[in-house]
């Protein structure tokens, strides 16, 4: 069985095409899958996680899976990130260092995570400067994805990342995909609502709406990075289920997908044009004011 895949890039057309892989080989058991590349001319490299996610879960039902016809930049670029070692192909080295590699996590490999997000993330060069402070919340707030992943999404295949910098867009995407529940399920079986794929994103993402009982803070974690980037002039993005969120320029948009991703994918785009320094405001000082 074959599957044309066109190009990858993260906004919803990409996403659309992985959904669509998806979907077609769902209810496949111990078949073999080609996903045919001839036609794939550009591939977001940050897009691996979702990517990586739904090869792996459809491998986890006893499927083979072949990646065929790749074209030479693309197999460039997924063979530098270390995605392709997984399906034959021999490690290249990134000279440029531009790539985060991908990586899939077990859920206890919480302090794996937490190294890779600190050496392969937060410390790189093109990040915007920050507070020491600052730095230390903002490796809280995108490990807490992770934590999510974990707590909310009741996964068992695992956690996927991957991430890279685009020196010609002056951005610095960094994803997270899970194989969970996905956040409308969860929204339902801990608050009894019933929303739409992408309502249910909407109402997590809010600062004060939670699944979490107890002590824990609640939400995505996502209010220090959303204020971040929207400031830093970034963006963020999370698909689940049916549902596509995007947070760009202080501006929120939602709307429904064709088809069901099977977890939650996490994106958060650095603008590396961004020159200012930054800190939280409880650092401000008298001096800083006026």
């Amino acid at each position: 069985m074959k599957y044309p895949l066109t190009d990858i890039r993260h906004n919803p057309t990409g996403f659309e095409t992985l959904i669509g892989l998806y979907a077609k080989y769902a209810s496949s058991k111990f078949t073999k899958i080609e996903v045919d590349m001839g036609h794939t001319t550009w591939f977001d490299a940050d897009m691996c996680a979702p990517f990586g996610a739904i090869l792996y879960c459809l491998g986890a039902q006893g499927n083979r899976i072949s990646l065929t016809q790749i074209r030479p930049d693309v197999e460039r670029i997924l063979t530098k990130n270390g995605f392709l070692t997984h399906y034959g192909r021999a490690a290249l080295r990134d000279t440029y260092g531009t790539t985060i590699p991908y990586q899939r996590f077990d859920v206890k490999d919480d302090r794996y995570f937490a190294a890779y997000v600190e050496n392969k993330f937060v410390r790189r060069m093109e990040m915007p400067k920050m507070s020491a402070a600052l730095t230390k919340r903002f490796r809280e707030s995108v490990f807490e994805i992770f934590s999510n992943a974990v707590l909310h999404s009741q996964t068992t295949l695992g956690i996927f990342s991957c991430g890279q910098f685009f020196p010609k867009r002056n951005t610095l995407d960094f994803s997270v995909a899970d194989l969970g529940i996905g956040i409308r399920r969860n929204v339902k079986e801990h608050t009894g609502l019933v929303l739409s794929p992408d309502e249910a994103i909407d109402w997590a993402t809010q600062g004060r709406n939670t699944t979490k009982r107890g002590p824990i803070p609640g939400g995505l974690g996502l209010k220090l990075l959303s204020d971040f980037v929207s400031k830093n002039g970034g963006r963020i993005q999370i698909v689940s289920d049916a549902g596509y969120w995007t947070l760009e320029k202080g501006k929120v948009d939602h709307f429904p997908l064709s088809a069901e991703f099977p977890g939650t994918v996490v994106t958060v785009e650095i603008n590396t044009a961004d020159k200012q320094s930054y800190s939280l405001s409880s650092e401000l000082t008298e001096s800083d004011i006026f």
